[in-house]
């Protein structure tokens, strides 16, 4: 079964949005405020590892932290049939923290960080430079309104 086929009732959904606001939460805490036992909490849990809606727990940085760094966004442009091998190639780059496949004119949106400007335009001549990236346009992230 696959996570897109799981259904997801109610409870499920306020748990993943309990989850991504704090995952560190214990699981009496979040039984409690679900409204449900600790049991049936852990069976939930359960079934939505074993079906892939939860993946993993991870960690968000803190605001001090996070704003300590720079981070962009990238859109690249593959030359044709070159997509795959520079998914391969920007998947090795450790300060790539994500890449999309997109629709339009690029063809991949790279989530960058660093921990200065001259790090990012570093890591920008970096990606720009790897066989088969026919064009990019980067933005600079000021501020970050909203993350879930």
């Amino acid at each position: 079964m696959t996570a897109g086929a799981v259904p997801l009732d109610p409870i499920d959904e306020r748990l993943l949005l309990l989850l991504r606001d704090d995952a560190r939460q214990p699981i009496a805490q979040l039984a409690k405020t679900l409204g449900t036992s600790r049991g049936q909490l852990y069976a939930r849990l359960s079934r939505l590892e074993e079906a892939g809606v939860i993946a993993g727990y991870t960690v968000r940085l803190g605001p001090v932290f996070a704003e300590s760094r720079v981070r962009a966004h990238m859109m690249i442009k593959a030359l044709p049939r070159a997509r795959r091998d520079v998914e391969k190639a920007l998947s090795r780059v450790a300060r790539i923290q994500a890449l999309h496949a997109i629709s339009g004119e690029y063809d991949i949106i790279a989530m960058l960080e660093s921990d200065d400007s001259v790090h990012l335009n570093d890591l920008i001549d970096e990606i720009s430079m790897v066989d088969g990236v026919e064009k990019t346009i980067t933005s600079v992230i000021l501020a970050t309104k909203l993350e879930r």
